[in-house]
């Protein structure tokens, strides 16, 4: 089992930055990948970055040029350095931890961009 926790949520003016946490503990050497989603009210569930155990990365075109995903060196902790957001970034954003066979979910923490 793995378990996450996120971080780094809050209320934040349109134009700024916030810095998202997720640190993995259990059974971590099932993690091949992690990442962050999100989701707003009545939308669905939508992917905003992901890394590999390799370092590859992906970022969503909704945030691309927005948004930086990173982790440490021990691979437990990953971040989601969001800036210049947008109202619409406003949502429930939920780290992930995906095995061979299972994708793990970490609790969400909200975030609130004012206009």
């Amino acid at each position: 089992q793995v378990h996450l926790v996120e971080s780094g949520g809050g209320l934040v003016q349109a134009g700024g930055s916030l810095r998202l946490s997720c640190a993995a503990s259990g059974s971590i050497f099932r993690i091949n990948a992690m990442g962050w989603y999100r989701q707003a009210p009545g939308k669905q569930r939508e992917l905003v970055a992901s890394i590999t155990n390799g370092g590859i990365t992906y970022v969503a075109d909704p945030v691309k040029g927005r948004g930086t995903i990173s982790r440490d060196n021990a691979k437990t902790t990953v971040f989601l350095q969001m800036n210049s957001l947008k109202p619409e970034d406003t949502a429930v954003y939920y780290c992930s931890a995906f095995s061979s066979s299972t994708v793990y979910w970490g609790q969400g923490t909200q975030v609130t961009v004012s206009s």
